[in-house]
């Protein structure tokens, strides 16, 4: 059985999560509690040495990073599929792949840390903190760029209108079919979606009510039976801070 180290509220775990339910593939769950440091771990840093979730475990092999991932599920198990079956389609999807990975995915990080993680870092000591950070295989320098009072309204600013860039292409290619990748519903659609979510409940989905076609495009991502399975309780309860 296919086994998954994914913590509710991470995006990149969801991201897993929606394809694991489209295909409807049993699996095992596995939860990494991040105040309790169970990412840092030694056991998991054997798994996965970037010390982040999600980790899938097929046949007692680790795959790591949510991207390669789905791509993973989508090569061992393509009898649903999403993914387009030519080569011109699959490129087309992996450009909006690579583009959500590089420009909305890092820039959500800036709001959705100031509204979880602050609250937490916030009771720690300098010390404490920058002890944790350096703790951090990937991320120390994101987190001493935060800080422990989180990041300052220029570093949010910017992360804002990255998260209005997307969503204005996203608008364009939703002009010429109802997934962003043409007919089907493909990873670009499952990349972008916790994004969209996560703005969702940080208060920002004001930044596409003037854009109907993504408008139409979430109201059917949260009708597709993925959606309600992949969004576990705990997966949108970012705190009071929020």
């Amino acid at each position: 059985m296919l086994e998954l180290y994914h913590s509710p509220i991470s995006t990149c775990s969801q991201k897993v999560r929606l394809v694991l339910a489209e295909k409807g593939l049993d699996w095992k769950s596995n939860l990494i509690v991040f105040t309790r440091g169970d990412h840092l771990t030694e056991d998991y840093l054997k798994l996965n040495p970037n010390g982040v979730v999600p980790t899938l475990i097929d046949d007692s092999d680790p795959i790591i990073d949510s991207s390669v991932i789905n791509e993973y599920l989508e090569d061992v198990y393509p009898e649903v599929p999403v993914r387009p079956r030519d080569a011109k389609g699959t490129a087309r999807m992996r450009a909006w792949r690579q583009f959500i990975d590089e420009v909305p995915t890092p820039a959500i990080r800036y709001p959705s840390f100031n509204a979880y993680f602050v609250p937490i870092w916030q009771k720690l000591s300098e010390e404490e903190f920058a002890a944790y950070a350096r703790r951090l295989p990937l991320r120390k320098h994101f987190y001493g760029h935060m800080g422990r009072g989180g990041f300052d309204k220029q570093a949010i600013d910017e992360a804002l209108d990255k998260l209005r860039q997307t969503l204005e292409r996203m608008e364009k290619a939703l002009v010429t079919g109802p997934w962003l990748a043409g007919d089907q519903y493909t990873l670009a659609d499952v990349s972008i979606t916790p994004t969209v979510v996560r703005m969702e409940d940080l208060g920002l989905g004001n930044m596409w009510s003037d854009l109907p076609g993504v408008t139409d495009w979430y109201r059917r991502i949260q009708a597709r039976p993925n959606f309600s399975t992949a969004y576990m309780p705990g997966s949108r309860d970012l705190g009071p801070s929020c």
